[in-house]
This record gives structure tokens, sequence and C-alpha cells, in this order.
């Protein structure tokens, strides 16, 4: 069947995640990269206005609101609009997606008003055209009053309605409930009706549905290989009942004898079994034909689930980055406020690579003088020298500038000073020894 597929969904804030995605700032993976240039805005920006994000916060902002909007509160719904897999291929092949573009535009803008359609990307680099659309959900409509203020008596004069954000107003269930019959009626000269009215259909997790699908595909599978057996039976005995048929006409070579033989097998054998197999094979082969077409309606069913599976996870990636970026910057903050926060990762990470443990450069970073006893290098791939219990502290040298310290001198002189003089203790050993052996 052809559906018309219409989806809303709220979103807080500016939504940047989501436009990040729509305008494809972050490539998907299941997105060809070599027709993203196919992708196109279909509704023109106001003068200044570049992107989905500016065009929200335009719209609010020029939209006459008397209430502050609130942190979280819904600052515009994000609604997918397209059809099944094939009729819109079919629509593309046949040059009338331009014209399917130009009705959804319409029916958007008599829907939710022109001024809060702000955003309409068609994208044609996935496996099914479809549009991306931004509304703004501001109404003009008097906010609906708790019932005790209801019954309070009005003295005063009722003032003018006002625009104003309100999701819950233009998403109520019974303008869904609208939004998808009349979303039908627009959609129908392209051959794409609404879903079943008042299904009692529940969402189920994607990983649910793919268990639900194999379940179903194995079941089917069997059903099948069991009709197929049957089919195979019914043959061997047809074919059976027509050999032994054509043997007996065959032993019955004379004329009256052939058609008393043949009437004869007919009453037997009845053309009635025969045809009555045909038609139960017949059957057979319409019930494999009708699960070899309820098979491949679930595998298309699945395939559109994984589109879906992956937006989702697409749009959980970007608001963890999202998430991340945040914490970012305010390490960055961090840092630029306290620069000497900076300079003691920097030398706790130097402690480490020298030598020391974490339990020592704990010590070595609270400013205590340590007595240390152990193996020390400049770093990871340098050659260690041996320090016996010498003193190591981290000491201030400049307003925002910390040092490692051996002995009161930095710990890499330090440690090249003990590398040189371990080399020529060396070599005046081995020199000692050669003089030797010659005497």
């Amino acid at each position: 069947m052809a559906y018309a597929v219409l989806h809303l969904d709220k979103a807080k804030g500016a939504d940047s995640g989501m436009s990040a995605h729509i305008e494809r700032i972050i490539h998907p993976k299941n997105a060809d990269p070599t027709r993203t240039h196919l992708n196109r805005e279909l509704i023109q920006f106001p003068e200044g206005v570049t992107s989905r994000t500016q065009a929200i916060q335009h719209r609010l902002d020029t939209a006459g609101l008397k209430r502050k909007i609130g942190k979280n509160q819904v600052q515009a719904i994000r609604i997918l609009l397209t059809g099944t897999h094939e009729d819109m291929v079919q629509i593309e092949k046949e040059g009338r997606l331009d014209e399917w573009c130009q009705d959804n535009i319409d029916w958007l803008q008599k829907t939710y008003g022109t001024d809060n359609v702000v955003s309409v990307v068609l994208h044609m680099d996935e496996s099914t055209p479809h549009l991306h659309a931004t509304v703004i959900p501001i109404v003009e409509t008097e906010r609906k009053r708790k019932k005790k203020e209801e019954e309070v008596k009005r003295t005063y004069r009722k003032k003018t309605p006002a625009p104003r954000l309100c999701a819950d107003d233009v998403m109520s269930r019974t303008k869904l409930k609208n939004y998808q019959n009349t979303y039908a009626a627009a959609m129908q000269k392209y051959g794409l009706q609404r879903g079943i009215d008042g299904s009692e259909a529940q969402h189920i997790s994607t990983h649910e549905y793919y268990r639900s699908l194999m379940l179903q595909g194995k079941s089917l599978q069997e059903d099948v290989d069991e009709l197929l057996k049957r089919k195979e039976q019914e043959e061997k005995e047809l074919a059976k009942v027509k050999a032994e048929k054509k043997t007996e006409e065959l032993k019955n070579t004379a004329a009256k004898t052939a058609n008393v033989a043949l009437k004869g097998l007919n009453s037997l054998l009845g053309s009635n079994k025969i045809s009555k197999l045909e038609k139960e094979n017949e059957r057979l082969q319409g019930e494999v034909a009708n699960r070899d077409s309820q098979i491949k309606n679930l595998q298309k069913d699945a395939e559109q689930q994984k589109e879906w599976h992956a937006e989702d996870i697409r749009y959980t990636k970007l608001q963890l980055e999202k998430i991340i970026n945040e914490k970012q910057r305010t390490i960055d903050k961090i840092l630029r406020w306290f620069p000497l926060v900076g300079e003691y990762l920097r030398v706790e990470s130097e402690c480490l690579m020298h030598g020391f443990s974490e339990e020592q450069t704990d010590k070595l970073v609270h400013g205590q003088a340590l007595k240390f006893r152990g193996y020390l290098q400049v770093d990871k791939r340098s050659p260690r020298v041996w320090a016996e219990s010498v003193t190591t502290q981290i000491i201030k040298i400049a307003k925002d500038k910390l040092q490692l310290t051996v002995e009161q001198s930095p710990i890499v002189q330090w440690i090249q000073q003990r590398l040189q003089f371990e080399k020529q203790e060396h070599q005046e050993q081995k020199a000692t020894r050669n003089r030797g052996f010659h005497l």
C-alpha cells in the first residue's frame, strides 16, 4: 500500500544539533556524499539570515511575543514529510518531485501559518526523498486557563489575544489527528493515502522490532517450506495418476476398447480427482506467492526502521557532542581564568613521565618536598639514572610557572648531568681495565 508519512517532534532551544544534520554540517553514514549537492532549502530566509538555527531565532525575535521564553520551552517543531519508498521513487522518476515539494509547502503554510514555516529542506542523498520542515509554534488564541481561574468572576475587560509560543496548542491530540487527515488529502493526487485511523498499534523499540521480524521471517520460512513439500507431494501424486492413465490408454489399442477403458479410467480415477489436485496445486502456489510477498514487505519495513534507527543514533550523537563541547568550553574558561590550574596539570604529567608514582606525584603537586630513591629519566624513551635519596620538590619560578627540581636543580638538567657523570665514570673504568690487561 502507498502511504503518506507525516511525523512531528518537539525541539527545545535553537535545535542546533538537528540543524547540523539537516544542513549536512555533520555528514551521516547512510547518506550518499555524491548526491548531497542535490539537497535544497526550499524556503527563502529573511535578509541577514543564513541558516536554519538563525531562522528559528529570527522568527521568535520578530513575532511580537510578550512573555519571556523559558529555558526548556519548546521553540520549534520538527516535521518529517515523505511517503513509502517505492512511491517516492516513482514520483521522482515521473518528474513530479518539485510539484510534490510545492504541495507540501502549501499545506505547511496553510496549516501552521506562512510566517511560522521558517525552513523546509529536501534531502535527496538518502534512499528515500523526504522533507525536513521547521515550524515555530506561535499562536494567537487565548491561553487556556485552569478550572479555578475560570470559576472566578471576571470584572475586567477581556484582552485581545496576543501572539504567544505554545507547542502544546499546536500539537494537541485533536489537531494531530486533523493534520494526518488534511495531509493525506493533499497527497491523494500522488496516490498516497492516510494510515489506519484509530489504529491501536504502539511504538516498539528497534531491538524488539528486529527480533519480531526475525521470528516472523523464520515462521514464514517454515510455512513456505511446508507448503513446498506439500506441493511436491501433490505434484508427484498427480504425475503418478497421469502416468497410470497414459499406461491404461496404451494397453487398449482398439478404438472401442480404448474408449471404454478411458471412460472406465475417468470413472474410476475421475477427472474430478485430477482437477481437484490441480486446483489444490494452484491454491498452494498462491499461498507461497502470498508468503513471499509478506516476507518482501517485512524486509522493506525493516529497512525503513533501520533508517529511522540510524536517524535516532545520529541525533543522540549530536546531543552528546554538544554536551562534550559545553564541558570543553567550561574547562577552557577555567584554564584561562586560573592559569596555574593548567600549569599544575602539566607538571603532574611531567612527574609521571620522569618516573614518579601517582602517590609521589600527589605529594609533590601539593608542595611537599619528597625524598626520592629510584630511577629517573627525561622521557619514556630515554636512558634511566639511579637517584639515591635525593630531595625533589615543585617550586614556583614565576607568577604562573612551576618547575620540578632535584636537589634544587631543574630535573632535566640534573638527569643529564648524572648521565654525563656515569658516562665519564664508565670510560675511566674501561681505560683502567685496558691498562691492566696490557701489563
